[in-house]
This record gives structure tokens, sequence and C-alpha cells, in this order.
């Protein structure tokens, strides 16, 4: 689908012109030095370096204020860029300077919201962008007025994400809503570049609903409505002349993708010739846009040759919403020519290959959801529902085994205080009456630990729900550390874990959000916790145990050293951005999932800590298989440590690229005192040292 517009066209000149001093930093002046790069079309080349310096000034300034909005142009230039790992780091600072800022509640935490969440789903990172989308809804109805154009940009941006994810019907009533506030706000809508993105957003999304296999009688409509749509977007650009901005781009390759999807293949190459130039003169050939623009190219091109049509013999003009193209002789589409959705209509098992939480979120939205609006439709704006907690269904980590226990059919319900006290009872026997056969799968069957008060779905009050995982009824507040240091990280990631599909109201998210915000003062007193358990463990009691040949204690010195080295991963990742570590069962799902992230820190730790495990029985065994060590041991028992080593020295790099330490010792007890100088508080339960 198309971008709409957001940060990146807030973008300008060469960055010498505009110069910050290290005293202080002009955020408007460095917009306009944007602005000026972009309207000079420099941006290829002159834009990173002039953020970069941008980063550099702000910081120096000590404006974190202005650091924040460079933060958020750099996070949707890198994403027009298609440079995505780069963004990781980009976003997580953002959210965590915003977070520091303490802004919740104010249009730049919306902003910032948005655009994280915007450069996350570019990158595919589906989950924790809707998570952010969703924070952003409730930040928005809060700071930002119905009709204010920011709010039609997240209903787009939320409609991509939907329909990447296969949720059509959602992504359609998302962008008809972002339609509306953009109808109803706009000066003149005939030349509103932002109704020309949702036209063009609109047409692509009716493409994928037209072969989802459900609208087979309705495909020539559906075409004919997805060229109304694309044609509108490209006479808005016209009738504003606007046809010189870079977002023409994407207006014309939208419309090439409707015209392929139509069978004029020769329109379609034309059109994406046009974008194509435009992309390369803005962009360059290096980025996702040209690479998937020229691929799509290639392919026009080759069917309309071997559909005999001539792309050069077609009028220039391409058509106008005035005067829509209809299809002659050509109508709907050619099924045999089109190369788009393969629908697999012999499936060998009675249920779908589908996950915990995407079986959910289908019951809740097929199931629940009607039975609420019939009976609870006064509430329904103000419920919050997913699915979150114990099991491996709210990490993501289910699988066929999976099934035995605590699977199936179900969702959560939230309400605050006030609304449980009216309907919980009630709407609790109404969730239960609910038909338990979906989808082919049969009702859950719960573990003797998933019942009672300890049930996993159902109706929940928020505090009550969060007080059942963890004790308290919110996170604990930043100045009590030694109630945070009192939760264990798998307690935090079942309280952290999971997908909320709604939350009108905003109360779940939040009280999520406080349990993933640990106080820096807290994650580092951890971290300096886990080096020293790390040291202790893995470089001074296993090669001493090894020398005695006490495999028992050796196997034991090598197993803290994982635990601490798994837990000092997520720590210096952040909780905020990539979770906390779950239980040990799923310690290494979660650490693998995590070192697949773009911009991971420490990830490829993971790899080498698995090695660990697999020469740790024959270091500290050998071939005596059970007793003291056995002839095999030495040369195993050399690698376990040579390893361990590698990754005490790989975290020593990392602290420092952290600006933790300067201290280049590898043997990690002695970086103690340099991560425990960062800690702000006083109390003695944050010190180890």
């Amino acid at each position: 689908m198309v971008e709409d517009r957001q940060a990146d066209n807030h973008q300008g000149e060469d960055s010498a012109a505009h110069m910050q001093t290290d005293s202080e930093f002009d955020s408007q002046v460095f917009l306009d030095g944007l602005d000026a790069i972009f309207q000079a079309g420099k941006a290829k080349d002159d834009a990173e370096p002039y953020l970069q310096q941008a980063l550099v000034d702000a910081e120096n300034a000590g404006d974190d204020a202005g650091l924040l909005t460079v933060l958020n142009e750099t996070m949707g230039f890198y994403r027009s860029q298609g440079r995505h790992k780069e963004n990781m780091w980009i976003i997580q600072r953002a959210i965590e300077l915003a977070t520091r800022m303490r802004i919740e509640g104010s249009e730049a935490w919306t902003t910032t919201l948005i655009n994280a969440a915007t450069g996350l789903r570019a990158a595919k990172q589906y989950d924790q962008a809707e998570d952010l989308y969703q924070q952003a809804l409730s930040s928005a109805a809060k700071t930002l007025k119905p009709n204010d154009r920011r709010l039609a940009a997240l209903h787009n941006n939320l409609s991509m994400l939907y329909s990447e994810t296969g949720r059509f019907d959602q992504a359609e009533q998302e962008l008809r809503q972002a339609m509306t506030i953009l109808q109803d706000s706009s000066p003149d809508p005939s030349t509103d570049l932002d109704l020309a993105s949702t036209n063009t957003n609109l047409a692509l999304l009716l493409l994928q609903e037209g072969t989802d296999g459900k609208h087979e009688d309705k495909r020539e409509a559906i075409v004919q409505d997805a060229t109304d749509h694309a044609a509108k977007a490209l006479e808005i650009y016209r009738q504003g002349h606007l046809e010189e901005s870079a977002h023409y781009a994407s207006a014309l390759a939208g419309y090439a993708q409707v015209r392929f999807f139509a069978g004029r293949f020769d329109q379609a190459v034309q059109a994406y010739r046009q974008s194509l130039a435009i992309i390369e003169s803005r962009y360059g050939k290096g980025s996702d846009y040209y690479t998937i623009t020229s691929q799509n190219l290639d392919q026009a091109e080759e069917a309309a040759k071997e559909a005999g049509q001539n792309p050069d013999a077609v009028d220039a003009s391409l058509p106008t919403a005035a005067h829509p193209l209809k299809d002659e002789g050509n109508t709907g589409i050619d099924s045999d020519s089109y190369t788009g959705y393969n629908l697999d209509s012999h499936r060998t098992s009675a249920t779908p290959d589908i996950s915990g939480l995407a079986l959910s979120m289908a019951y809740w939205e097929q199931v629940g959801k009607p039975m609420i609006q019939e009976r609870y439709p006064r509430y329904l704006s103000r419920m919050a529902v997913g699915l979150m907690g114990h099991g491996s269904d709210c990490y993501g980590f289910d699988d066929a085994v999976s099934r035995d226990h605590d699977f199936g059919p179900g969702f959560c319900i939230w309400l605050t205080e006030e609304d449980y006290q009216a309907i919980g009872e009630d709407l609790e026997a109404d969730y239960l009456a609910l038909p338990q056969d979906f989808m082919g799968f049969h009702p859950r069957t719960d573990s003797v630990r998933a019942k009672g008060a300890n049930r996993r779905v159902g109706v929940f009050e928020i505090g009550d729900f969060f007080e059942s995982l963890t004790g308290y009824r919110q996170a604990p507040p930043e100045d009590h550390p030694h109630e945070w240091l009192l939760l264990d990280e798998p307690t935090l990631a079942a309280a952290t874990n999971g997908k909320i599909f709604a939350d009108p109201l905003g109360r779940m998210l939040s009280v999520r959000q406080g349990f993933k915000n640990m106080p820096d003062d807290v994650r580092f007193s951890l971290i300096s916790r886990r080096l020293g358990m790390i040291s202790q463990a893995g470089q001074y009691n296993l090669p001493r145990s090894l020398a005695r040949g006490d495999g028992a204690a050796a196997m034991l010195s090598i197993n803290e050293f994982v635990r601490a080295t798994a837990s000092l991963v997520f720590l210096v990742n952040n909780p905020l951005t990539v979770g906390y570590l779950p239980y040990y069962k799923w310690q290494f799902a979660a650490l693998r999932r995590l070192s697949r992230l773009m911009a991971a820190r420490l990830g490829e730790i993971t790899q080498e800590l698995e090695d660990v495990l697999r020469l740790a029985s024959a270091a500290c065994y050998g071939g005596a298989g059970f007793g003291e060590g056995g002839t095999g041991a030495g040369p195993a028992a050399k690698q376990v440590q040579e390893k361990i080593e590698g990754i005490c020295a790989r975290i020593v790099q990392e602290l420092q690229a952290e600006g933790l330490t300067n201290s280049r010792e590898t043997f990690l007890e002695w970086q103690r005192p340099y991560i425990e100088a960062h800690i702000h508080g006083t109390d003695p339960v944050l010190h180890s040292i």
C-alpha cells in the first residue's frame, strides 16, 4: 500500500546553511532547513548528514524537545529510504526519550507514537506496530480534535497494518474513517494530497478484497470501484498542479497496480514508468521503493508482451476521475494473467494452522464482538479486549504441541472498576454462553492452574487482572525501586505480553505500559547484578569446578551463566521496547525472536549460548558418562571457556557502545562500578557494591 505523508514531508536544505550552536538548538530552523533540502530535490545526498548533525546539536544543547523533533523526522526519512534496520534504533531512542520526558497525554506523545508505529509497520514488526497504533488512538482521543488531520493519518496507517495482516474489513473501515476526516477538514478536497493518498490506498485495498475468495460475484464492480479511486487520486494531483510532488509516484504506482489487476498491462507499464522516474530522482535507486516498483514494471512489461499489448501506443495522458476508464472488452479480472493470491482449497487438516493470538482475535471479531454490539452496545466503546498473561499463546510461541491444554477459542475482556461492578457478572455469563466450537477448534481444555481466580480468558476488572499476575494493580512508582526489584522478569513478561485488540479508553494499554517502563535506575541495578553472576558463575566458578572434576557443579555454573546472560540481553535492549525475558521454558524462544529484530543488541549471543549448552555435557562429564570428568572433557571444557570469554568480551563492547562504561576490562565483576555510576537514586537496594 501507499505511504501517507507524515514526518517525512517536513524535510529541508544543506546543513551548512543552518548549523546549530552547541549552546542552543532551534527546532524551527532545523525544520526549515530540512524542508529546503527536500524542496531542492537534494534529499538523496543531503538529508542524512543534515539529520545526523542535528541529532548531535540537539544533544549537545541538552534540548530534549528538539532532540525528539529530530528523531521523529529521522524516522520518516529512514522509512522512506527503506532503511529499516537503522530506523529500529531511532524508533527505540524516540520512545525512550519521550517516556523519560513524561509527555504522555500531549500531542508530541501522540505524534511520536504514530511515527514510531509506522516505522515498525514498514519494517514488518506488526505486533509492536499495532500496539503503538492502539496507544496512539487512545492518546489521540485526548489530545487531537475529531477533525485533526493527524488523526486521519493515524487511521490511514492503521488501515495499512490491517491490510498487510489480512484483516481487510477492518482496513476498509479505517480508510473510510480517514477519508471522512479529511473531507470534513479540507479547505479544497479537489487538490488535497492527503485525500489523494487515501483514494490510492482504498483502491489497492479493494484489489486485495477482490482476491480473498469471498467476492467472486462482485469482482467486476470491485475493479471499477478501484479504478475510480485510483484515477481520483491522479486527478487531485493534476487539479493542484502537484505532479512534481514525490508522493505523485505513489499515486501512479497505485494506478498501475489497479490497471494490471484489470488486465490492462499496457496502461500499467506506462504508469509504472512515470512513477519510477520520480522515485529515482527523489529517493535514488537504492531504496526498497525503487526496487519494488522496478520489479512491478518488469512484470507488467512481460505481461503486456504476452497479451499483445503495446504500452508505447497508449495515449500519454492517463485517465482522470472526471472521465474514469471503463474496461472495453476486458472487464473484470483475467484470472489466467493475474498473478495475485493463490487460494489453497486442499487443506489436509480439519483445523487451520493458526496461532493462538490470531485465533483469539478472529473469535473476538466474529463471535464476541457481535454479542457485545447486541447486548452491551453502551459499553463497547469502554471495554478493552485482547489476550495476554500466562500461556505460550500469549507469547506467540504456541505450536501443535501446545494445543493439549489451555488452548482454543477465547479472549479477555477488561473493564474499569465502575463498569465491572455494573455488568461484570452478567457479561461473564454471556461470555461463557458463547459458542465454544470455532474454526474447527473445540472448547478450551483448561489446566488445573488456569481455573477459577487464575482463569486465563473471560471478563476481568483491569486492576484485578494485573494484581492476579503481579501482586500489583498497577506498576510501582519510579521512586519505589524495592518494589520493582520484587517483581521478577517472568512475572513482568506475563504482565506485558500478548496483544490488545481494542482499548477505546486506553486504560489497559496505559497500565500495561507502566509495567513495561522499568525505571532506568532499576534496570542499571539489574544489569550490574547480571554482570556479577555472569562473572561469578562463568568466569570464576566454572573453571574451578572443571579443574576439580566436579561435573555437577560445573553444569550448574553453566546454567547460572546462561540464565544471567539471557536476562542481560533483554535488559540491555530495554524491556520498554522488547519486553521481558519469560520463564525458563520459553527463554530461548524469546532470545531467538529478539535476535531477529532489526538493530537488536547482542543478538548474536543467542547462538553462542546455545553452543555453550551443546558443549556442556561433554565439558562437564566427557567420556565418563556420569561421575567425574572423562577423557573427552578437556577439549570441550576449553571450548566452553573460550566461548564464555568471547561472550563476555562482546558484552563489554556493547556496554561501551551504550556509554555505560569506558573500561575494557573483560572480567565482568570489575565492570559493575561503571554501570552503577549511572544510578541516580540513593536507595541502598539499588547498589550492590
